[in-house]
């Protein structure tokens, strides 16, 4: 049934009236956002993340709502779920996903309104997993996408196993939007990523019948055992973005572990997501959020300028060396230095007489050095 709702706030009591009465106590009118992804984003606040134990004590936050996800798969699609709206309290805040608490209490202290936060998210799952199974008969790459996948002993790798249980159940909640953390577990079919994750977000926006907002994390560098397998589904994310509408990308990579796949930094994943949606969903900031953005190369016979979107301020982490490599018509990169004109990066480089192709930061352990 449809409720027409009163202004944000609360709580609220609903009374249901037929032959019996029942009446929900503590009801809050807000915004709520759907945290999902692999393990850094079901990652708990009590997992030793940094800051952790601080917030979980001062999390006594009434007007934040937490939505837990109980984890299942099926091969069907399920009408139902399990889980429980909680207040937000110590007690239920330090088994919550991390990342989705911080962006959550983030939103809230903004917005000043009620916030709720449906974690629905489960460490080690591809994302062919969260996708409806009709777009696998529709789409070749979904298809040819999911048969590189490997069983795993942490999570569903079936497409939709995990879409059936954990997202279909959720269709008819009005949602604001999503927050998404996932790729790790794609590095094994990394040149699919970008065909897979645009439709797993235009497979959600289907279900919910609008263009949900889809804000994501860009996977932080990691030691991943094949060279460059990790750096090619961080290249797709940032192409994904380029390409589908109403999303925004945040980047980690200077807050990244080289020797631990879950970054302990979460309240930085958390709120520089909260600042990307103040500021382009709800226009409640008016300060730069976004990391900068290729957009495009001029060559000048030895040298070019590589240009961003986002681009105020561009400055080099200080004593660091030149992540930019060129290359020519071979396709054969070479290191390149560079300098920062006229918010423009110039790159030169004595291999490259007559420069085709620029790449930046491009390893899987590669810690990006380029900042507005």
């Amino acid at each position: 049934i449809q409720v027409m709702t009163p202004e944000a706030g609360g709580p609220y009591e609903i009374k249901i009236s037929g032959y019996n009465q029942i009446l929900l106590k503590n009801v809050m009118i807000g915004e709520v956002w759907i945290c999902s992804g692999q393990s850094n984003m079901q990652w708990p606040l009590s997992g030793g993340v940094n800051r952790g134990e601080e917030e979980i004590a001062s999390a006594d936050l009434p007007d934040i709502r937490l939505f837990q996800v109980v984890r299942k798969s099926s091969e069907t699609e399920q009408i139902d779920l399990r889980g429980k709206w909680r207040v937000c309290r110590p007690e239920t805040a330090k088994d919550f996903s991390a990342v989705g608490y911080f962006f959550a209490k983030q939103l809230q202290q903004n917005l000043k309104i009620p916030v709720g936060i449906i974690n629905s998210s489960w460490g080690g799952t591809p994302a062919e997993a969260w996708i409806p199974a009709k777009y696998f008969t529709a789409k070749d790459s979904l298809r040819e996408a999911s048969e590189k996948l490997e069983p795993q002993p942490w999570g569903p790798q079936k497409p939709a196993f995990v879409y059936n249980t954990m997202i279909h159940p959720l269709r008819n909640i009005q949602i604001a939007g999503v927050i998404w953390y996932q790729g790790e577990a794609n590095v094994i079919n990394a040149n699919y990523y970008d065909h897979v994750f645009s439709q797993l977000i235009a497979s959600w926006r289907d279900i919910w019948k609008q263009e949900l907002p889809f804000y994501y994390v860009q996977i932080a560098p990691f030691a991943y055992g094949q060279p460059e397998e990790g750096v090619l589904v961080r290249e797709a994310q940032r192409r994904v973005l380029q390409q589908v509408r109403c999303t925004g990308m945040v980047v980690i990579s200077d807050i990244a572990d080289l020797e631990d796949i879950h970054p302990k930094e979460k309240l930085e994943v958390g709120n520089r997501l909260a600042r990307m949606v103040l500021k382009k969903h709800y226009k409640a900031l008016d300060e730069l959020v976004e990391s900068p953005m290729l957009s495009g190369i001029e060559i000048q016979k030895n040298k070019v300028y590589v240009e961003f979107d986002h681009c105020e301020g561009l400055y080099f982490e200080p004593n660091s060396e030149s992540l930019f490599e060129l290359a020519g018509a071979d396709g054969i990169f070479f290191p390149a230095r560079a300098r920062i004109r006229d918010e423009r990066v110039l790159l030169v480089s004595s291999e490259v007489k007559a420069p085709v192709y620029v790449r930046f930061a491009w390893g899987n352990t590669s810690l990006s050095n380029l900042f507005n």
